[in-house]
């Protein structure tokens, strides 16, 4: 197995290879950019983490103007079977639903209004994902029953 994790590790070359431990990581990188140039976007948190569940993460939770918007990235390879907004299924959810829940009872003042994102990076298959990633934002994508409030 370490031959093989030896081989994963190194395929690519370039940023790909120095980060390939952290493709996640690289992949958050990413989406905050994207959010922060694209969008305007302002950062709030990364890899925000319940303290008393720490399985629980929020990858980014950022300000769209006046809107608390908290975000899941998901990386894919180009020939992945399942797209990153689709990985975000109902178990996944869940966990979501929990830990935006306790962010939000974290806070002395709840904002006025808040949604969630996924933000979508398709890694390049040539080995080179800072140059050729493609970004897909879908905004308001359901997570909570209608009329939640923290």
């Amino acid at each position: 197995l370490e031959a093989i994790f030896r081989w994963w590790r190194g395929r690519g070359g370039g940023a790909w290879a120095a980060e390939a431990d952290d493709a996640g990581g690289w992949g958050e990188r990413r989406a905050e950019e994207f959010l922060r140039r694209e969008k305007e976007f302002t950062l709030v948190a990364r890899n925000w983490r319940n303290p008393r569940d720490r399985r629980e993460e929020i990858d980014l939770v950022m300000w769209d103007g006046g809107v608390l918007v908290f975000v899941e990235v998901k990386a894919r390879a180009a020939r992945a079977r399942v797209q990153g907004y689709f990985a975000v299924n109902d178990r996944k959810k869940k966990v979501l639903r929990r830990a935006t829940k306790a962010y939000l009872r974290r806070l002395r003042e709840a904002p006025r209004t808040f949604r969630f994102d996924i933000v979508e990076i398709q890694l390049a298959a040539t080995g080179r994902p800072e140059k050729e990633a493609v970004v897909r934002h879908f905004e308001n994508v359901p997570l909570w029953a209608k009329g939640f409030r923290p």
